[in-house]
């Protein structure tokens, strides 16, 4: 039987990004790995709440997203205005603590980011995720090492940030001087 509702047409729209040249979509997430991780996860989640609520400047937009609940898996969104605003407050506090204090102990979680370019380009990190996730699954995996430390540098951007990293390779990844080798026999 034919429905006698007139059919209603789905409201399409779409959105002019002329203003928004050097947009920049960023997503993020973090993962529990081991039981240690939830307290990490409910810690820092009200942390990053209340500092994206201040809408630090060229942050644009925040949203939370859950992308899994089995391991607990949680993240966000964020449109940025532009690449010098992300990294500036990437570089800012509170940011910078909650980054290095991660990259010196992921108590029980992994983090990953995705960031997207108006202009072309992405980059991505993922630090002690142990199950691929987006680029991460299909894209050839390499070590976050030397040119490919930093998102900067990820990205194929020339000149230096205008603020030192939270931590650097060198403090994170220290060289250690080679074993001298042991000597035995007569002197």
């Amino acid at each position: 039987m034919a429905s006698t509702q007139p059919q209603k047409r789905v409201q399409r729209r779409t959105v002019n990004l002329s203003a928004y040249p050097d947009l920049i979509v960023i997503y993020l997430g973090m993962r529990v790995n081991a039981i240690t991780g939830l307290k990490r996860m409910l810690g820092l989640g009200p942390q990053i709440q209340n500092a994206a609520a201040e809408m630090p400047d060229g942050l644009l937009r925040h949203e939370n997203l859950v992308y899994g609940l089995l391991p607990p898996h949680v993240g966000m969104r964020q449109y940025w205005r532009d690449w010098d605003s992300l990294e500036a407050w990437s570089r800012s506090e509170p940011h910078r603590r909650w980054w290095r204090e991660f990259l010196r102990d992921s108590g029980g979680t992994g983090f990953w980011h995705e960031t997207y370019f108006m202009r072309g380009g992405m980059e991505a990190i993922y630090d002690d995720i142990t199950r691929p996730i987006g680029l991460l699954s299909f894209a050839p995996v390499q070590a976050a090492r030397g040119s490919l430390f930093g998102a900067r540098r990820r990205l194929g951007l020339s000149g230096d940030a205008a603020s030192a990293p939270a931590i650097d390779e060198a403090e994170l990844y220290p060289v250690r001087p080679p074993a001298q080798p042991t000597v035995t026999g007569e002197r």
